[in-house]
């Protein structure tokens, strides 16, 4: 059975990652390297086992996790949709089980905030981490004063967290922004459809989404 550490050592699906991001560095967009698609991995673990989901569900949002951008290496447009047709030629290379195959495809599939949907709790894991990793090392530009809207949002970002609570009813994003660099309203502006994404999101997981923005719920 493949596992998420064989699957982070196989050098083609690092190229493809790699080479992915280089595309997008060339566009102009943050940072969507090893480093985000490490920390998405961590963020749906934790989510799922806080949850009380199996170990092989886990293991199944970390690869999702950590393979859901490399459709960037076709276009930045659809991307999630050409992940996933990466996805399944590269898994069913590999001989992973087809319904593994088949969940994984689903929840990169269903990850971008234009077409996808909290199908199944995989892909609600993956919403939730991928759209909860806004932060100021994602920023590639360093001239502040050519940053975009994009820029200026993620380095606002001084620090995120993502929790849930005890009863294990709430999930909670709490960030801490610096409004030197962007408004909460600036955030809203280019977040609110995938805050709206993490709250179905969390909903397929029986949670209840709140973000908090310093120390004020806004959602």
């Amino acid at each position: 059975m493949l596992t998420f550490e064989e699957l982070k050592k196989n050098e083609s699906i690092r190229k493809y990652i790699q080479k992915a991001d280089e595309s997008l560095l060339a566009l102009g967009y943050t940072e969507h390297s090893f480093a985000h698609v490490t920390r998405v991995a961590g963020t749906a673990k934790y989510i799922l086992e806080t949850l009380g989901y199996s170990e092989h569900e886990v293991e199944l949002a970390q690869m999702a996790a950590y393979l859901h951008d490399i459709g960037n290496l076709v276009n930045r447009v659809e991307h999630s949709q050409s992940g996933a047709v990466m996805a399944f030629r590269i898994l069913d290379n590999l001989k992973m089980d087809a319904d593994d195959i088949a969940t994984i495809v689903t929840a990169i599939g269903n990850h971008d905030e234009g077409t996808g949907v909290a199908v199944n709790p995989i892909a609600a894991a993956l919403i939730l981490a991928d759209k909860s990793d806004v932060r100021r090392s994602r920023v590639r530009n360093n001239d502040t004063t050519t940053f975009d809207i994009h820029d200026r949002v993620n380095y606002s970002v001084k620090d995120s967290l993502l929790k849930i609570n005890e009863a294990h009813t709430l999930i909670k994003l709490k960030l801490n922004v610096d409004t030197r660099y962007s408004s909460v309203m600036d955030y809203f502006e280019i977040f609110l459809a995938r805050m709206i994404m993490c709250r179905k999101a969390a909903e397929k997981l029986g949670l209840e989404f709140k973000l908090i923005i310093n120390e004020q719920q806004l959602m």
